[in-house]
């Protein structure tokens, strides 16, 4: 019997302006997401349609969200593999294509991730669990275009 468990998610946006949307350059784009007993998070839109650039934009989280949900699961993998990792970075690109009419998807993302193992003979199988993560990594299982990786694994040095 296969049984399957739903998770559920409650997020709040909030959004308020004086003069309101009266036209399209007259209302910003700055508005704030929260979850219960966590903090605010600051967005707005990207700069390329008319957002304030010091603060997060969707597509930003979007891509975020891809890397942090595949580390997480990389890192679990890792941890019942026996890899020891002590440090992972990754710096991730996403490309979103946008429509002549103003649409637009995102149609490739790219993880970079650097991960510092304890010793060199975790090297391969570190690098193989990046494959393994991707399939069980619930973002990139809701997408409609691949996530590809392009792992670097190094060794701690004894000095670090």
């Amino acid at each position: 019997m296969n049984m399957s468990r739903q998770h559920h998610y409650s997020v709040k946006i909030a959004w308020k302006s004086e003069t309101g949307t009266v036209d399209y350059k007259s209302y910003h784009r700055d508005h704030t997401i929260s979850v219960t007993n966590k903090p605010i998070i600051e967005a707005s839109s990207d700069p390329s349609f008319r957002g304030n650039p010091t603060k997060y934009n969707p597509e930003e989280l979007f891509v975020a969200s891809i890397a942090n949900c595949h580390m997480l699961w990389y890192l679990h993998l890792c941890a019942i593999n026996n890899i020891v990792v002590i440090k992972y970075e990754d710096s991730v690109r996403g490309i979103m294509a946008e429509q002549a009419d103003g649409s637009g998807r995102f149609t490739e993302v790219v993880l970079y991730p650097i991960v510092t193992v304890l010793s060199k003979e975790m090297i391969n199988k570190a690098e193989s669990l990046h494959k393994e993560a991707n399939k069980f990594c619930f973002i990139a299982n809701s997408l409609n275009f691949a996530v590809t990786h392009q792992p670097k694994t190094i060794v701690k040095e004894n000095n670090v």
